[in-house]
């Protein structure tokens, strides 16, 4: 692999993981459209879908490891929140893993553009007084919560995603949970999320090693610095940060797609 390939890995890895701490995500949301289209941009290199999938599963799931232990103080952490959602998307994005194989690599990118596409839609939608439940008293509807973690697998694991930046959304609107409390618990549920899709892109023998790395390195350094400048962070600002950054990746995704 080119030494210029190699580095332009590591700066997107860094960059999708510093974020993805800060806001609660995997990280793929970011990093599959940039791996897929700045190597080709810059002439360094050039992934498939298929490769990118690989990829990012591997990466999601070593930067929500540094986000969950960087948040694992504070009374955050939804112990009950993320057994429901946790063991749902395990099995949806297992099942999506394996299923991705069968899709041409329009497919996966056509999955990830609605799925960007319905974050953009729910991260507007406004949420008002969540951020002023004392986090003991969060209450949530258990099985609606494991029921729409379980469809969000299934979409994340064909894309290689976590499903993250499906799930904050879908906290923050439906299940009414705080803000900070969202991002934490999302990155546990989004990190047993991407056991399931590692598995499932492994076993169907999708994932390059050599770049797996690279990203991997990258995700273990910057995770935690993000998670730690996200609890510094106003929430109002996080939620806008995160709409914006969904808007930008669906708008150059379906771009892509048309």
């Amino acid at each position: 692999m080119d030494i210029s390939l190699m580095i332009t890995i590591f700066l997107m890895g860094f960059v999708g993981s510093f974020i993805s701490g800060m806001l609660g995500i995997g990280g793929a949301i970011i990093n599959y459209p940039m791996l897929l289209y700045i190597p080709v941009m810059l002439s360094v290199g050039h992934f498939t879908a298929h490769e990118v999938t690989g990829i990012t599963a591997i990466q999601v799931f070593f930067a929500t490891i540094g986000g969950v232990l960087a948040y694992r103080k504070g009374g955050y952490l939804n112990k009950t929140l993320i057994a429901y959602m946790g063991i749902s998307i395990l099995i949806g994005s297992f099942i999506g893993g394996v299923g991705s194989t069968h899709m041409p690599e329009s497919g996966i990118n056509i999955v990830y553009g609605i799925l960007a596409l319905i974050a953009v839609i729910m991260m507007f939608v406004p949420k008002r007084g969540i951020d002023h439940i004392p986090l003991e008293q969060v209450k949530f509807n258990n099985w609606l919560a494991a029921l729409l973690s379980f469809i969000v697998g299934i979409g994340a694991g064909i894309v290689g995603a976590g499903g993250a930046f499906l799930l904050v959304p879908i906290m923050l609107v439906v299940l009414k949970i705080p803000t900070r409390m969202t991002i934490a618990s999302s990155l546990a549920i989004t990190l047993i999320s991407s056991i399931g899709a590692v598995s499932g892109k492994i076993a169907t023998g999708q994932v390059p090693i050599l770049p797996s790395i690279i990203m991997v390195v990258a995700s273990l350094m910057a995770s935690p610095i993000g998670a730690t400048a996200g609890k510094r962070v106003n929430t109002n600002v996080l939620q806008v940060i995160m709409g914006i950054l969904i808007l930008v990746t669906a708008v150059k995704t379906w771009i892509g797609i048309l």
